[in-house]
C-alpha cells in the first residue's frame, strides 16, 4: 500500500507537469532557461520554497531543533527578511538588466573575466558539492521512510544507496534536462503543495501524541516541560548564538535569497516585476511559518523520545514513522521525494544555464540555429553533471555531519559573490579588477580560515559566523577603496534592457515592511534576554 501510494502521487505530479507544460517553447534560450519569462507569482513562490526545502532542512533543521530548540528558526525566519530585500532592492535591478544569470550581470557591471570567475565558482560548487549532497541525503531519507530494504529485498546498505541515488538522479534529470525551467517550476509548485500539507500533518499528529486534547494544549505542555527549548535567542553553546544573527547568519541568508543562481533563477523568469515581487514576498510569508514544519517537530520529538537515547538527526524520521498513520506514509514519502527532486533538478538546470550562457561563443546560422546549439549544449552538460553527481553521491557515506559540511562549503562561495554583487550596485566607480580580485581572494581566505592551520584556529576563536562577517566587510572595504584610489573612468550607469515590465506591485513595500515587523515581533515574543549576559 505504501509503495502504491508513493508511485501514484509521484506519477500524478509528473503527469500534471507534462499536461501544464506540453505547449511550452523549448526552442529558444529564453524559453528553456527562463521559462519564456512567463512565471507568475504562485509558481515563483512554490518553486522558491521547494528548491530550498529538502532533506537537509527536514532532517537537519529538525535535528538541530531537537538539540537547540527554537533558536535554530533563524535559518527560516530571517530568510523572510532576506526575501524582502530581494523583492524591494535586488529583483528590480536584476530585471532592469534583463539578465539570465548572476555572472551575466557581473559582466555587464564589471568585465568578462569577472563573469568567467563567478561562473566557474558557481559550477564547481554546484557540481562537486551541492548536487552530490542532495542525492546522498535524499537517498538516505527515502531509504528510511519507505523501508526500501523490505520493499526491494536489497539488504546491503551500499547497494541500496547506489540504486536509490540513481533513481532520484534519473527522474530529476528528466525534469531539468528535457523540460526546462518552467517544467521545474510547475513540478515544484505541485510538490510544494504536497509538502505543505504533509509537513503540517506531521506537526499535527505529533502534537496529538503530546496531548490528545488539541494543538494548543500540546503547545502549552511542551513549553511548560521544556521552557529552554522555546527561546528564540540561542545561548553560547547553541548552533546559532544570538550574537551571530546580524553577522554571518544574516549574510548567508542574504546571499542565498538574493544572489544564489539556483534560487533566484525562477524570480528572473518572472512575467513582470509585479509578479516577481508577489512571488518572492509570498515565499517570505511561508518562510515565517516554516518553523511549524522544520523546527517544531524536532522539539516534539525531544519531548517524546529524548529519554530513549534518540540521536538528533534521527528525530524527524522517528517522529514520522511513529505518529503518521500507515495510509499516509506513501503520500508523505512521495512528498519528500518531490522535495529532493526539486532541489536536484533546480540546481542541475542552473548549472547547465551557467555553463552554456557563461561560456557560449556566437556561431553562424542565425538566432534560431544559435538558440538550438545552446540548448543542445545545455542538455549535454546537464547529463554529464547529473551522471557525475550520481557517481559521487554514494561516496559521501561516512561523513560525520553532512549538514555541517554543506554549511561550511556554502560559505566559501556565498560571501565573495554576494560582496561583489552588492559592491557592484553600491560603488559605481569600483573597477573590474577589484571585483575579480575580491572573488578569488575571498574564496582563498575562507578556505584558509576553515581548513588550514593555524588560520583555522584563529577563525574558530572568532566564531565561524563572525569570521564570515569580517571577511565580507573586508571585501566590501577593499572594493570601495579601489573605487577611490583607482576608479573606473566613468561611473557605472545601470541601463534598462526593456525585456521585462518594471511596474512594481503596489503592495510590495507595505507587505515587505509588514513581514520584517512580524519577524521582529516573533523574536521578541519568544526571547529570553537572560542569555545575553551569559
Amino acid at each position: 500500500m505504501t509503495l502504491l501510494t508513493f508511485l501514484f502521487f509521484t506519477g500524478l505530479v509528473g503527469f500534471l507537469t507534462w499536461l501544464l507544460t506540453r505547449g511550452d517553447d523549448h526552442r529558444t534560450t529564453t524559453g528553456y532557461f527562463l521559462a519564456g519569462r512567463t512565471l507568475t507569482g504562485g509558481y515563483i513562490a512554490g518553486s522558491l520554497l521547494l528548491t530550498n526545502i529538502s532533506t537537509e532542512q527536514l532532517v537537519g533543521l529538525n535535528g538541530a531543533a531537537f538539540t537547540d530548540g527554537l533558536a535554530v528558526m533563524a535559518w527560516e525566519v530571517i530568510a523572510a527578511t532576506a526575501l524582502v530585500v530581494m523583492a524591494l532592492y535586488f529583483l528590480p535591478r536584476f530585471l532592469r538588466s534583463g539578465i539570465t544569470t548572476v555572472p551575466e550581470f557581473l559582466e555587464t557591471r564589471f568585465a568578462g573575466h569577472t563573469r568567467a570567475i563567478t561562473t566557474v565558482i558557481f559550477i564547481v560548487a554546484y557540481a562537486v558539492i551541492l548536487l552530490p549532497i542532495i542525492l546522498y541525503t535524499g537517498a538516505t531519507g527515502l531509504m528510511g521512510i519507505l523501508d526500501l530494504h523490505a520493499i526491494t529485498g536489497i539488504q546491503d546498505v551500499t547497494t541500496l544507496r547506489w540504486v536509490t541515488v540513481w533513481f532520484i538522479g534519473i527522474v530529476g534529470s528528466l525534469y531539468a534536462i528535457f523540460g526546462g525551467l518552467r517544467s521545474v517550476a510547475v513540478s515544484d509548485t505541485l510538490n510544494g503543495f504536497g509538502l505543505l500539507v504533509g509537513g503540517v500533518l506531521i506537526t499535527w499528529f505529533g502534537l496529538q501524541a503530546v496531548n490528545g486534547e488539541g494543538a494548543l494544549a500540546a503547545l502549552r505542555d511542551l513549553r511548560a516541560a521544556h521552557p529552554e527549548k522555546f527561546n528564540s535567542l540561542g545561548g553560547a553553546t547553541s548552533s546559532v548564538p544570538w550574537h551571530t544573527l546580524l553577522s554571518g547568519v544574516l549574510l548567508l541568508n542574504l546571499f542565498y535569497w538574493t544572489t544564489n543562481q539556483q534560487i533566484i533563477q525562477r524570480a528572473l523568469a518572472a512575467r513582470s516585476l509585479r509578479e516577481g515581487q508577489r512571488g518572492v514576498l509570498l515565499a517570505g510569508f511561508f518562510k515565517v511559518l516554516a518553523p511549524l514544519v522544520l523546527v517544531l517537530p524536532g522539539i516534539i520529538a525531544f519531548h517524546l523520545y529524548a529519554k530513549q537515547g534518540l540521536k538528533p538527526d534521527d528525530a524527524y524520521g522517528t517522529l514520522v514513522s511513529r505518529v503518521l498513520p500507515p495510509w499516509l506514509t506513501g503520500f508523505f514519502a512521495a512528498v519528500i521525494a518531490g522535495a529532493i527532486l526539486s532541489s536536484f533538478n533546480s540546481v542541475l538546470n542552473s548549472t547547465a544555464t551557467l555553463f552554456c550562457l557563461g561560456f557560449h561563443r556566437v556561431g553562424a546560422g542565425g538566432a534560431a540555429a544559435e538558440d538550438a546549439r545552446v540548448i543542445r549544449r545545455g542538455k549535454v552538460v546537464g547529463t554529464v553533471v547529473a551522471v557525475f553527481a550520481m557517481i559521487a553521491a554514494p561516496l559521501l557515506a561516512g561523513q560525520d555531519s553532512i549538514f555541517g559540511y554543506l554549511q561550511r562549503m556554502n560559505a566559501l562561495y556565498f560571501i565573495p559573490i554576494f560582496a561583489v554583487v552588492l559592491a557592484g550596485f553600491l560603488f559605481r566607480r569600483a573597477p573590474a579588477w577589484a571585483a575579480s580580485t575580491a572573488l578569488v581572494a575571498g574564496c582563498g581566505i575562507l578556505l584558509l580560515g576553515y581548513f588550514v592551520p593555524p588560520f583555522s584556529g584563529w577563525a574558530a576563536q572568532l566564531n565561524g559566523f563572525h569570521f564570515i562577517g569580517l571577511v565580507f566587510l573586508a571585501l566590501m572595504l577593499f572594493q570601495f577603496l579601489a573605487g577611490v584610489v583607482a576608479p573606473r573612468t566613468e561611473p557605472w550607469e545601470h541601463r534598462a534592457s526593456g525585456d521585462v515590465d518594471l511596474t512594481p506591485w503596489r503592495w510590495a513595500k507595505p507587505v515587505g515592511y509588514g513581514l520584517v515587523a512580524f519577524v521582529a515581533l516573533l523574536y521578541l515574543s519568544f526571547a529570553d534576554f537572560s542569555v545575553l549576559s551569559r
